[in-house]
């Protein structure tokens, strides 16, 4: 749910992050806040919209209850991005009927006819007739995210927009809070030059909690929950952890997606329920263009984190903004990114496995499965035919001389997903192998070949020791040549050969 009336005036659940967010709109005025989606944004402008319009009673109970003066309201003009009709009419269009729709709510007649006139003038008429406005936005980037892989549309939408934005300088005496969400952190100088004191509060220590569930939270307002889960599921806290929480913004305490949490509350069964809320094809299509798989354990700064540029995507920065990758150490202004927990990586992965093998079928997992148990037990012709049954439905085109890193990527990409260790580019003292993978009881050496002979890859293995690394370790040590075939599509031969 995303209306705070109706959760309160419901007896729903509501976990209070009213302290927060009286610590946002007394210390500030204007800010910028990006969450991946399903975050809870529109809940929290929802809420800030319900603080200021004075509805006191929906707010009994809650921390700033008896910390909000109620006798004083500001008029509220409400903009979600993700309700607008930008594709049936054009962006301008769109906009001028939310203006005028916003007149409406607050008693003002507007007479201007072009988008920057209407919002000067529904912002200095309200501001006027009722007092300081409470501009909230919400989700201000689904008109640019929608349309990236259509530059003309997307270029043409942030100029609307910038122009859009451009009104706002010099209104401190009519604003009395600005308030902007989204997914990602556009390039300031595109859409926001003008506003050069927004504060940008996405990697804040202060506000790191504003939105998402603490671990207190969790277990302090779902602990009836919980309590009921505890029967079929004695770590029922752990695998929580495990499946759900990781998110991290600079902060050391990690959060969850609220999206994900409600429904294992409502369902009681451990599940991917983020990835349900939309397949994002255009990051899938941007990482198998740039031949990008396992993104986990990337290095970034915090200014790369901070810009998502149309014209040069970092898809380190895209990943983090969507929530697939989150800071899991920071060490100054340098990032480690990763997954933030099963669900997400799982997500990714599966998602991009599908987009590279360009199959109908696009549930990987049940394969992905008879490769872990094979692997688990060292029955490597099991682990072959388990390859073979994703890899088959490549297409055509897909094999020719010059993708052999593709090959190598999606065998990768089928190991993580399987849920062992596994490592790529491996350097030793002679060379780097293609994919090393550690069970419990076994260690892999795999060297892949396309279109040329198991037995040269085996020999690449033995002649340069790429596992004379883990000569001490005490686990079962095997070198595996693969060729792979263009003109059949399948592994044409393997061998093995225990060192």
């Amino acid at each position: 749910m995303q209306s705070f009336r109706e959760i309160r005036e419901g007896g729903y659940i509501y976990v209070d992050k009213t302290e927060i967010i009286h610590h946002v709109v007394e210390t500030g005025k204007y800010y910028f806040l990006s969450r991946p989606r399903r975050f809870g944004k529109s809940l929290l402008v929802d809420t800030i919209e319900e603080l200021f319009k004075g509805s006191k009673t929906l707010f009994e109970g809650l921390w700033i209850h008896n910390q909000w003066d109620w006798s004083k309201t500001n008029p509220v003009i409400h903009f979600n991005f993700a309700e607008i009709p930008y594709k049936e009419v054009g962006l301008e269009e769109a906009l001028k009927i939310e203006l005028t729709r916003n007149a409406g709510l607050v008693g003002v007649a507007l007479e201007a006819k072009t988008l920057q006139g209407m919002f000067r003038e529904l912002i200095e008429r309200t501001a006027a007739g009722i007092g300081q406005v409470v501009l909230l936005i919400d989700e201000y980037d689904k008109p640019l995210i929608d349309f990236l892989h259509d530059t003309d549309q997307l270029e043409a939408n942030r100029s609307v927009m910038k122009s859009f934005y451009s009104i706002l300088k010099g209104r401190d005496g009519q604003i009395r809070l600005l308030f902007i969400t989204g997914v990602s952190r556009f390039s300031r100088v595109s859409i926001f030059s003008d506003l050069n004191n927004l504060e940008d509060i996405t990697i804040d220590r202060n506000f790191h909690s504003l939105v998402g569930i603490t671990q207190a939270e969790l277990e302090t307002v779902f602990a009836e929950e919980i309590g009921s889960m505890e029967s079929e599921y004695p770590d029922v806290i752990e695998q929580i952890r495990k499946w759900y929480n990781g998110y991290s913004w600079g902060e050391d305490k990690r959060l969850y997606n609220p999206f994900s949490l409600l429904n294992l509350m409502k369902g009681r069964a451990f599940m991917n329920y983020w990835f349900t809320t939309g397949t994002p094809t255009f990051l899938f299509e941007q990482l198998k263009q740039r031949k990008l798989g396992d993104m986990d354990g990337v290095e970034v700064s915090l200014n790369t984190l901070a810009d998502f540029n149309t014209d040069r995507l970092n898809m380190a920065s895209l990943l983090f903004q969507t929530g697939y990758l989150t800071i899991k150490e920071l060490d100054g202004q340098l990032c480690t990114l990763g997954y933030p927990n099963q669900e997400v990586r799982q997500s990714l992965l599966d998602g991009l496995l599908n987009t590279y093998r360009e199959s109908e079928i696009t549930d990987s997992l049940s394969l992905v499965t008879a490769l872990r148990r094979s692997l688990v037990a060292g029955d490597v012709e099991r682990t072959v035919a388990a390859l073979n049954g994703l890899i088959g439905e490549v297409p055509y085109d897909h094999w020719n001389a010059d993708t052999e890193s593709i090959f190598t990527i999606i065998t990768v990409l089928v190991f993580k997903l399987a849920g062992v260790e596994v490592y790529t580019e491996v350097h030793s003292a002679k060379g780097r192998c293609d994919v090393l993978v550690k069970t419990d009881d076994y260690i892999y050496v795999i060297e892949l070949k396309l279109d040329g002979t198991a037995q040269e890859a085996l020999d690449q293995v033995i002649a340069k020791n790429y596992l004379q690394p883990y000569g001490a370790d005490g686990r079962k040590k095997l070198a595996i040549g693969i060729s792979f075939s263009s003109a059949d599509r399948h592994v044409a031969e393997y061998l093995v050969k225990e060192v």
